[in-house]
């Protein structure tokens, strides 16, 4: 009973059965009651003859005062159709004669005189013409007593009845087989939906099922499929960054323990110059792990920010000031332009900062020597766009959308090693994830041999 298919099933066969038996009970009082009528009003008597009798009645006299000497005897004379049953005798027929606007002159034996026509007696009047004009209606009608019907009415009625119920019976179990049916096709795309989720559940990220019947199952089978591709994705991503973590962590973590094992065995001496390149190793860890922070918290949406007016010119021109003696060591210009009356922007200084400095370094690490950084900074109408452009080898058009993945690089062999800066290829990651935690957006606009410009945008305090 729990599953959806026999309920729905159930649900078919009882609106099914409800509705055909009430259908049925409908048809077979109808069917009674229009027998009756028919019996009372069809085929009385045949009254053509008395019809132009009145008609000649009418054009004589102009009106039909005066009628009842005509009618009376009518009135009195029984129904040759059961005149064979003397047992069935129903009484003298009932005349009712009305003028041309349905008001009755004349109505024997109820002596109803007045009133109008009744929807039935209406539909079962003669009309009398004179010169082609309707001047009265006329209505025969067998009294209706319990006892009028004989044998075979009562088994013609018995019979509709009968039959109407055979079809109630028949439409039932139709539309429960149909209903069978039905139920199980409309509830076939859930089961298969369920497979699939069970394999999801298993890890199984390629499941995916066919977006079918109605448009709600479809609806929810595309979201289905849209949510498995994303976790296929988020599962590929996953594993390539637990790859790229390993081998981040393993290459400082070699020359450590490389460099160590030689100390130790005195193959390098134990003086400052060796234990500053380990110092520089065990500082390329630390930013590993705090730019993996960074974006678990960024990820998780727990990343801690200030956000107030933020005065973005003090900000860069600190953040440019503190690394324009490493860019200088590596013979590479760097210049800075901005506004006068640059506007205040919301933001967290220290993580605008920050940006500042992962753009830098990221440009200081394409930009061969020789070459300069430029950074820039104006103001839209919503927000202060600030650029870092360099004259590197640029990226190619397939890898422009990709320069934000972690861990992502489109020539390793290219990126040349800055353990002074801490390099650990989720700079470009960590700027992202900050600058749209700030309510910011942050594009790249680059061509092969023609340097790269990251442009950020941080909103109007």
């Amino acid at each position: 009973m729990k599953r959806l298919w026999v309920r729905l099933t159930l649900a078919f066969a009882l609106v099914i059965l409800v509705a055909v038996g009430v259908i049925a009970l409908l048809a077979g009082l109808t069917a009674g009651q229009e027998f009756h009528r028919y019996l009372t009003y069809g085929d009385a008597w045949p009254t053509q003859g008395l019809v132009d009798q009145l008609a000649d009645f009418y054009h004589q006299h102009g009106s039909w005062r005066g009628v009842e000497a005509i009618l009376k005897w009518e009135v009195m004379l029984p129904d040759p159709r059961i005149n064979t049953r003397r047992d069935r005798w129903p009484g003298p027929l009932q005349v009712i004669l009305a003028d041309a606007a349905g008001r009755v002159v004349y109505d024997r034996p109820e002596d109803r005189i007045g009133r109008q026509l009744t929807q039935d007696e209406h539909a079962a009047a003669q009309a009398i013409q004179v010169d082609g004009e309707t001047v009265g209606q006329l209505v025969i009608a067998v009294p209706m007593r319990p006892d009028f019907m004989g044998p075979l009415e009562q088994w013609f009625v018995a019979r509709l009845q009968w039959w109407l119920v055979v079809g109630a019976l028949l439409a039932g179990a139709l539309g429960l087989l149909l209903g069978i049916i039905l139920s199980r096709s409309l509830t076939a795309p859930l089961r298969r939906l369920a497979d699939a989720a069970r394999a999801v559940a298993g890890r199984d990220f390629s499941r995916r099922v066919k977006e079918e019947g109605s448009t709600e199952l479809a609806e929810v089978a595309q979201a289905f499929n849209q949510m498995t591709t994303a976790l296929e994705e988020s599962e590929r991503q996953r594993q390539n960054m637990v790859a790229d973590v390993a081998h981040e962590l393993r290459t400082p973590l070699s020359v450590l323990q490389g460099n160590l094992q030689a100390i130790l065995d005195e193959v390098y001496p134990l003086d400052k110059a060796e234990i500053a390149r380990l110092y520089d190793e065990t500082r390329l860890l630390s930013r590993l792990v705090d730019d993996l922070r960074e974006l678990a918290l960024a990820d998780a949406g727990q990343l801690h920010l200030n956000l107030l007016p933020t005065d973005a010119t003090e900000v860069i021109r600190d953040t440019t000031d503190s690394l324009a003696r490493v860019i200088e060591t590596q013979q590479v210009a760097l210049s800075v332009e901005m506004p006068d009356g640059l506007p205040p922007v919301q933001a967290d200084p220290d993580r605008l900062a920050q940006i500042l400095n992962n753009l830098l370094v990221n440009a200081l690490q394409h930009t061969p020597a020789g070459g300069s950084i430029a950074v820039t900074a104006a103001p839209t109408p919503s927000a202060v766009e600030i650029a870092v452009a360099d004259t590197g080898e640029g990226i190619a058009p397939e890898d422009l959308a990709r320069v934000f993945e972690r861990f992502w690089r489109a020539d390793r062999s290219r990126a040349r090693d800055r353990h002074w800066a801490g390099g650990t290829g989720l700079g470009l990651s960590v700027a992202q994830s900050l600058v749209e935690a700030q309510g910011g957006r942050i594009w790249a606009e680059s061509a092969p041999e023609q340097g790269s410009t990251f442009r950020f945008t941080l909103p109007l305090a």
